[in-house]
């Protein structure tokens, strides 16, 4: 029996899986472009990916995708407006590991991360580099560990928001080291490389791509970056772990997510098409010159299961260090 239930979800899937013929027809559709709404400024290096991807993934869904940057409130209006929107597949979500923390840094979040959204492919890891001011007298984390013992407190580390990668980062290095630091809060990192250069904060965690040309021109000096593996743009900067504090292991990610009412087999082909344009060579290449990781997804099944062990690993860390006391 052919229902008005069954008709809906024909059209919705035909909608987003039946590529147009021609750019007229996408003109013509009611349904419109996708929206992937990106939960950070434009500009950034990881918008810059994000953009790529996009451009991608037109030719195989056969109609625009469109970015659309919404950020703000620790990437929470962004997250709220896909987490209501219609599920058919034309609006997703571009976020940040910030996604994970959000749960346990705000008592009141107008959505359920785990249960409103469906994460649908993990495109890139963001390791962090621990860097410093160069008139830091540190050449080494060891040499950092021993400074800020001796002065705790006193030390000043900026950062670009509560539950932001290179905030956790950096509590979780005063965590694992018995160490004390100050935390400052920027309205984003790179204004926090900019007070690192001049002087008025002493060294953060910054993901690679928003220092590279810093550390290249010894504005900043590169200690040590916080992933499990070295950076392929900096060969000779050794791990955290590495350097005297094992099991160190701190990095952001970049998901897509779609409403979770989203049908099955949107998300799969959603899936499938997203992970291909991040695989594609030349994108693979921006996403390791910016100073990223490029990665493998699991299929959404499994990323839901990591993103619940996300929120779960980061929320302990943050009761843990007192983090959310702060908000």
């Amino acid at each position: 029996m052919v229902t008005r239930r069954s008709l809906l979800a024909a059209s919705i899937l035909g909608g987003v899986l039946a590529p147009f013929d021609s750019p007229a027809q996408a003109e013509e559709s009611s349904s419109g472009p996708v929206k992937m709404i990106v939960s950070f400024p434009a500009g950034g290096s990881t918008d810059v990916i994000i953009r790529a991807i996009a451009a991608k993934m037109q030719s195989d869904l056969g109609r625009p995708v469109v970015v659309e940057n919404r950020a703000g409130a620790s990437g929470m209006l962004a997250a709220g407006y896909v987490a209501k929107a219609d599920p058919d597949g034309l609006t997703l979500l571009a976020a940040t590991s910030s996604l994970a923390s959000n749960p346990a840094l705000f008592k009141s979040m107008p959505f359920d991360t785990v249960n409103d959204l469906q994460p649908l492919s993990l495109i890139f890891r963001t390791p962090l580099v621990l860097v410093v001011n160069p008139d830091l007298p540190v050449a080494s984390v060891r040499e950092l560990i021993v400074l800020l013992k001796q002065k705790p407190g006193e030390l000043h580390y900026g950062h670009g928001g509560p539950g932001s990668a290179i905030h956790l980062a950096a509590e979780l290095f005063q965590v694992m080291t018995d160490t004390k630091m100050t935390g400052v809060t920027y309205r984003g990192a790179p204004i926090a490389v900019n007070d690192l250069i001049g002087g008025r904060v002493q060294l953060m965690f910054a993901d690679g791509g928003s220092v590279m040309g810093q550390i290249d021109a010894r504005r900043v000096r590169a200690l040590a970056v916080g992933s499990r593996e070295r950076l392929p743009v900096l060969p000779n900067v050794p791990t955290i772990a590495e350097s005297g504090v094992p099991g160190f292991d701190a990095e952001g990610w970049t998901l897509v997510c779609a409403p979770a009412a989203t049908p099955q087999e949107i998300i799969g082909r959603l899936a499938r098409d997203i992970q291909a344009a991040a695989e594609i060579a030349e994108v693979r290449a921006l996403i390791v010159k910016l100073g990223m990781l490029p990665t493998k997804s699991p299929g959404p099944p499994e990323l839901k299961a990591f993103l619940t062990a996300e929120i779960d690993r980061w929320g302990k860390l943050i009761e843990r260090s007192g983090a959310a006391k702060s908000l």
